[in-house]
């Protein structure tokens, strides 16, 4: 069994206690692309698989039956190629059970949602093969892996047929937090500032392959514009290709996350549906739904009168890259845009915004720096109803009837708070208060990089965060 990994830590945990369960096991392991669901499960286990196929991205019926065939006869199988998927799924199983070992039987099926072609009946058989086969045998542990997030969801973890509650062990993989960041660029030779390593987050999240393109023998602006500006770079269509994964129509998708795009603060799903002008139905909703699955977007519920407002939520872009993408895919003018544009004020503003999704995907580490690991929280953006302009950028509501209303700028350098931008501030505080009617006690916290600078309005700031926080190894909410 293989253990050099970076991060993954509960991944691991997980599979060792699977292998030592004693029973017969059904994983289902899903996450966006890229994000290194295959290369967990193949070297964790060696690549020594009893069986081990993957779907054909695109591919016909015959095509997947095909490719399922051939790994059938890698397995040992002799008989002639299967007409349909219980066919073939009986064929497994005749196969695996002249396999001779005495130590667990891992059949791997990756690339799942490829399988299931239209009206192919490929789920009706893996439901059959399971329930016939497989769970009846104390050696097995079937892993099926895909980056269709909602089709895993939807056909497999919430089943409702013959695979209905058979998934005895879900593994979602999320892309690294800044911690695991730092591990693994410094895993590759890349030994960076930290303040360059949250740069390269805010571009390309955590997700391990697009870190794996980064050359140490360059700069951060030189490798974003190798890897993403440079006509036919390794990222210049990845955007299209990520939702492609994501969803098998992935169109409707894509308009929802380029209109939130637009409304950096997040938007109502009737505010989606009249910016789309699509009606604002369960469609819609199931959409959302897939989205924030997918980790793509994020659902928060702000509060009136101390209760959540859920059935009017807003929705919110936090997927770094599609951020990233989005704000400078159609300012691409040369090769070298990045290193030409640095400090300007388009790189700037989404700086500030990238940085405030930052530290929303490490709110675990805010808490900690905040003292708050023990206290129950609740965490979400707050827009006005009365000024949409008015705004905060992240309120933790705690259970010791405390608000830290945080105000979050990034700098390279300490913060400067001066006159104005603490009066801001506290009109911010006091309108939250009075129109979200909350009697708690509102305390402004700052989460920057480098901390404040001290002055007159500093010293009266109890509460500050600063980028080596974030660094904490602590898992992501």
């Amino acid at each position: 069994m293989e253990t050099n990994f970076v991060g993954r830590e509960n991944e691991i945990t997980q599979l060792k206690k699977i292998e030592k369960s004693g029973k017969a096991e059904f994983i289902a392991v899903y996450g966006r692309r890229r994000v290194g669901k295959t290369y967990l499960i193949q070297q964790y286990f060696d690549k020594k698989f009893a069986f081990s196929t993957s779907g054909i991205i695109d591919g016909t019926k015959e095509e997947q039956l095909f490719a399922f065939t051939r790994s059938l006869i890698n397995a040992g199988y002799t008989g002639k190629m299967p007409e349909n998927w219980l066919q073939a799924f009986s064929a497994l199983a005749q196969t695996l059970d002249k396999q001779q070992s005495s130590g667990r039987c891992v059949i791997y099926i990756d690339e799942l949602p490829c399988f299931d072609t239209q009206k192919s009946g490929f789920v009706r058989a893996l439901g059959y093969f399971w329930n016939t086969w497989a769970s009846l045998k104390k050696k097995v542990i079937l892993i099926v892996c895909g980056s269709a997030t909602s089709w895993m969801i939807d056909n497999i973890i919430d089943n409702h047929g013959g695979l209905h509650n058979r998934i005895t062990r879900t593994i979602c993989l999320r892309q690294f937090n800044l911690y695991e960041t730092e591990l693994y660029m410094k895993s590759r030779g890349i030994r960076w500032p930290r303040q360059m390593i949250i740069e390269t987050y805010m571009i390309l999240g955590g997700i391990p392959y697009y870190l794996s393109l980064l050359d140490n023998q360059k700069s951060l602006a030189q490798n974003i514009d190798n890897i993403y500006f440079a006509k036919d770079s390794e990222l210049s269509n990845e955007y299209r290709r990520l939702y492609a994964s994501l969803f098998k129509t992935p169109e409707p998708y894509l308009e929802i996350v380029e209109t939130l795009n637009k409304n950096k603060q997040g938007m109502t799903r009737n505010e989606i549906a009249a910016a789309l002008k699509v009606p604002s139905s369960g469609t819609l909703s199931k959409q959302l739904e897939n989205l924030v699955n997918c980790h793509i977007i994020r659902q928060y519920a702000t509060k009136i009168n101390g209760k959540p407002k859920f059935n009017d939520a807003y929705y919110q872009l936090i997927d770094l890259f599609s951020l990233f993408h989005l704000t400078f895919s159609k300012k691409i003018t040369t090769d070298d845009y990045w290193q030409q544009h640095l400090n300007t004020p388009t790189i700037n503003t989404w700086s500030g915004l990238a940085f405030e999704h930052v530290c929303m995907l490490h709110i675990n580490q805010i808490r900690h720096a905040l003292g708050l690991d023990r206290i129950a929280v609740e965490y979400y953006s707050w827009r006005s109803r009365q000024n949409p302009t008015n705004q905060i950028d992240m309120i933790i509501e705690r259970a010791d009837r405390l608000i830290n209303i945080c105000e979050i700028k990034y700098s390279q350098s300490e913060y400067l708070i001066d006159a104005a931008e603490d009066l801001k501030v506290r009109n911010r505080i006091s309108s939250f208060l009075k129109e979200t009617k909350n009697r708690n006690g509102g305390i402004a916290t700052w989460i920057t990089p480098y901390g404040l600078t001290k002055n007159e309005y500093s010293v009266d700031v109890l509460y500050s965060v600063t980028a080596a926080d974030l660094f904490l190894p602590l898992k992501e909410h």
